[in-house]
């Protein structure tokens, strides 16, 4: 029953429920003020975002126009909300470092003093990871996209792609990869608080394939199993280095660790 994962959950709730702890209004009171730091951070990056919204719309746009084709204005109010919304997603962009940080102060009481070493690895990683899989996506996945979807598959039509279609398409490649790209993050936090470790990741690899290659098909613009294959290639191997993490952050091998340096 030790190896149950429904066990191993239980337990670490439990180790973290005895930890020294704030009361549940002083929980809420730091909520408030987390939330806080957070949207003032947001809307100090939406606002750096709006300065330079000149070079993020040629930025989105230069796809297309590298494969010479333009977004159409269908409704005299795109124009406006394309630059609202690339907006706010650059500025969100901008301040999750700092929004990543209110997310660690509120949840750092429930840790453990020597994983709050972890801040920094953390926040570096974190946001390395995701502006690795957006920039994947918006060097290889987009531009690929368009050539086979429009310019492939399309070529016997006639071409208009509305400012809404091409915004909600582009920032479902770019987001959607670059939250892919945060599986390492994910598996090592499991594995920090000890609910599951680098076993039960082994364990799991047929099916840890079969979901990357189901996401690389759904992203993958190309046709045929070489280029599923290789848009799959970035996150086995992130799975790869997420059994690593797991490894090395799950308490029992930082246990042994201070037991060898004791």
């Amino acid at each position: 029953m030790a190896d149950d994962p429904i066990d191993r959950v239980r337990a670490a709730v439990t180790d973290r429920a005895e930890l020294p702890g704030m009361t549940l209004m002083e929980h809420l009171d730091e909520l408030r003020k987390r939330l806080i730091s957070a949207v003032l951070w947001l809307v100090g990056g939406v606002a750096i975002a709006g300065l330079f919204h000149n070079h993020i719309v040629e930025y989105i746009q230069k796809p297309l126009f590298d494969s010479g084709l333009k977004m159409t204005q269908t409704h005299p109010t795109d124009a406006i909300e394309f630059l609202i919304k690339t907006s706010m997603v650059a500025g969100a962009i901008i301040a999750s470092p700092f929004i990543l940080y209110q997310l660690w102060l509120f949840i750092s009481p429930g840790m453990y003093a020597n994983e709050k070493k972890y801040v920094v690895p953390f926040m570096t990683t974190t946001v390395g990871l995701f502006l690795a899989g957006a920039w994947f996506g918006y060097r290889w996945v987009l531009p690929d996209a368009i050539r086979v979807l429009v310019l492939g598959f399309g070529k016997n039509f006639n071409h208009m792609i509305t400012i809404d279609d091409y915004t909600g398409f582009f920032l479902a490649v770019i987001l959607g990869l670059g939250v892919c790209f945060e599986l390492p993050i994910l598996m090592f936090f499991l594995s920090l608080f000890g609910l599951v470790d680098h076993k039960f990741f082994l364990k799991q690899w047929r099916y840890a394939i079969l979901v990357i290659f189901l996401i690389a098909a759904f992203i993958c613009p190309l046709p045929d199993p070489v280029g599923m294959f290789l848009f799959a290639s970035p996150m086995l191997a992130l799975y790869v280095v997420g059994i690593l993490v797991s490894y090395y952050a799950h308490p029992n091998q930082r246990k042994a660790k201070e037991l060898t340096a004791a």
